[in-house]
């Protein structure tokens, strides 16, 4: 959504095909980074889009055993918004479809599922769709391939995928919460990794467990898992009745994956269809932005002016590659040394060298928020919205 706008605000005509109805989907990222607020004053479309639905965090906290400690300060940050907004993605959606809406060469079809290629020799030229009303074909100059970890034109399109693994999936639902609920974003202890996030009148909540052990969660029944929750986070011990079923609990099976290449003549992958990121550090939704601005930025021109070639596709690779290189290699590193041995202890844990280290000293904690809140290369937008 985010590149079709900023292909529209550039003069270059856009039709995206989303296959739900809405985009009202539960337990997906609802994390804004100051880079991504960035983008948006760029656009011209901060204060508009700060108007919705949102809270902010200038400081992310984490209960580590019994301790309390401070893993990154946005406070400091070079950016324009020095926090995070936590906004369900559902609004942000529909806010950029609004705006991007209002250029006569965007085009946004709902309910429009793509099922395959459309090539011709080694080319791609455009997609097949199913529709209510039927199949359709869409051709086009450039195929971008930005439909999440599990791409049906990834696949269609014969791209390698590189697995890197992940020790742990992770279990989503939700509760109730009060007014004055404390603000901490989640607990580590041993054997469990949990998070919450605001949403106002309900958390949002994610319960890490060692990858493949759902089954036997679930053979041990409700009321265990309610009980564990309820261990983990006690100002929630009272609501965890509302899970009535295992209807609702969803499980997101997490990958960690890169493509390679991302393109083929004709298409190109951004986002999780070209890396899958890990949910460490919540960071997937902040690369898949930058994806697209760098894409909007190198290939605007060659598009309007219909002279797109593999080389410039090529650039948006060699552009995005490096900061996701460096992003999944710093997952990988906190999977491996932080992620497997929580949950695989049986004794109660203690903080961490390093985190004992932010919490000694503070300014080590702008090094996380720096990573966290602006990745590793941020990009910047060429073309403002004309307001």
């Amino acid at each position: 959504m985010m590149l079709g706008l900023l292909l529209a605000c550039a003069g270059v005509r856009v039709l995206v095909l989303e296959k739900h109805a809405d985009f009202l989907r539960d337990f997906r990222g609802d994390t804004i980074h100051p880079s991504t607020l960035d983008v948006m004053h760029e656009l011209g479309l901060l204060d508009a889009s700060l108007r919705l639905p949102h809270s902010e965090v200038a400081e992310l906290k984490a209960q580590i055993g019994d301790v309390l400690v401070s893993i990154a300060d946005f406070r400091h940050l070079p950016t324009r918004c020095r926090f995070m907004a936590f906004m369900p993605q559902w609004d942000l959606l529909d806010f950029l479809a609004r705006e991007a809406g209002r250029f006569p060469t965007f085009q946004l079809r709902m309910k429009t599922e793509v099922t395959g290629l459309v090539e011709e020799g080694a080319r791609v030229v455009g997609v097949q769709a199913v529709t209510p009303e039927g199949p359709i074909t869409v051709r086009a100059d450039l195929v971008v391939a930005a439909d999440g970890r599990y791409s049906v034109v990834r696949e269609k399109a014969g791209l390698p995928v590189q697995e890197f693994g992940a020790p742990m999936d992770v279990l989503w639902f939700r509760l109730s919460r009060t007014a004055d609920a404390p603000q901490t974003l989640g607990r580590i202890d041993a054997g469990a990794i949990f998070i919450m996030l605001d949403r106002g009148d309900y958390w949002q909540c994610g319960y890490v467990i060692a990858k493949g052990t759902f089954e036997q969660i679930r053979a041990a029944g409700l009321p265990a898992f309610r009980e564990r929750v309820a261990r983990l986070a006690p100002a929630v011990r009272d609501r965890v009745g509302e899970l009535r079923d295992w209807n609702d609990v969803k499980l997101l099976t997490v990958r960690l994956d890169r493509v390679s290449p991302w393109h083929r003549p004709g298409l190109l992958c951004i986002g999780d269809a070209a890396h899958a990121m890990s949910p460490v550090g919540g960071v997937g939704i902040n690369l898949a932005i930058q994806d697209a601005v760098a894409a909007a930025n190198i290939l605007a021109e060659p598009l309007r002016a219909r002279r797109l070639t593999v080389d410039d596709l090529r650039r948006v690779q060699a552009r995005r590659e490096w900061p996701t290189r460096v992003t999944q290699r710093i997952q990988l590193v906190i999977q491996n040394r932080v992620v497997r041995s929580v949950l695989g202890a049986s004794a109660p844990i203690r903080p961490p060298l390093i985190v004992r280290l932010l919490r000694t000293f503070p300014p080590l904690r702008r090094l996380p928020a720096r990573l966290i809140g602006m990745g590793v290369r941020p990009e910047h937008v060429r073309t403002p919205i004309a307001r």
